[in-house]
């Protein structure tokens, strides 16, 4: 099975290309999806991070206000130090359960794995290859604001603080450039599967 890395910068489309790769065929594993599932109730983050935050961010339901989490951790690189150090290996043990059924599944498929900090934690160099979406940074203002609501200032604020571009495009063995239409998007995530199936089918990693 080949196991593809998805990243890339704020609001640069990596949902949609993941889709996209999802209706041509690949398996697909979101990475902030098994970071909600460790933290619900019974998961394996959970007693943890109330532990370690108090049970103040937990709503009446019993669950952690994930939205409250962010905040406090936004602006305090240690508590954030302190969350990941809970989460990931959590989030890390769950992929690997579902690459494993996957592989299981379909030995000569392709699983993708979507998560926006691939490169900066190292991750990227576990997978045979890896995938960078990007567009140009007014496109990504104009999508972080009307995705996430946030004003421009804020949007700009998300973008620098994550790895460049440029740098993260030096890691990438595909480069996805969303800035134009869904249509063009499309087009090159179907380029990027092609090749991918012939490396699965030959079982080539190299």
């Amino acid at each position: 099975m080949i196991r593809v890395g998805l990243t890339g910068g704020y609001a640069t489309g990596k949902t949609f290309v993941a889709a996209e790769l999802g209706r041509l065929g690949c398996y697909v594993i979101y990475a902030d999806r098994l970071g909600h599932q460790v933290l619900e109730p019974g998961g394996e983050a959970y007693q943890p991070a109330v532990h370690l935050f108090g049970s103040g961010i937990v709503d009446p339901n019993g669950v952690i206000d994930r939205k409250q989490l962010a905040e406090l951790v936004f602006d305090a690189p240690e508590l954030l130090e302190q969350l990941t150090a809970i989460v990931h290996p959590a989030v890390f043990r769950l992929e690997r359960e579902l690459t494993d059924q996957y592989a299981r599944e379909n030995p000569s498929g392709m699983v993708v794995y979507e998560a926006a900090i691939l490169i900066e934690t190292g991750r990227y160099s576990t997978y045979d290859r890896l995938i960078v979406t990007a567009a140009d940074q007014e496109t990504q203002i104009a999508r972080g604001m009307h995705r996430d609501g946030v004003t421009r200032e804020q949007a700009l604020a998300r973008i620098h603080r994550q790895l460049p571009l440029d740098e993260k495009r030096k890691y990438a063995n595909y480069v996805i450039d969303t800035s134009g239409t869904k249509e063009d998007t499309a087009r090159q995530v179907r380029e990027v599967y092609e090749d991918l199936k012939r490396l699965a089918e030959k079982g080539t990693h190299a």
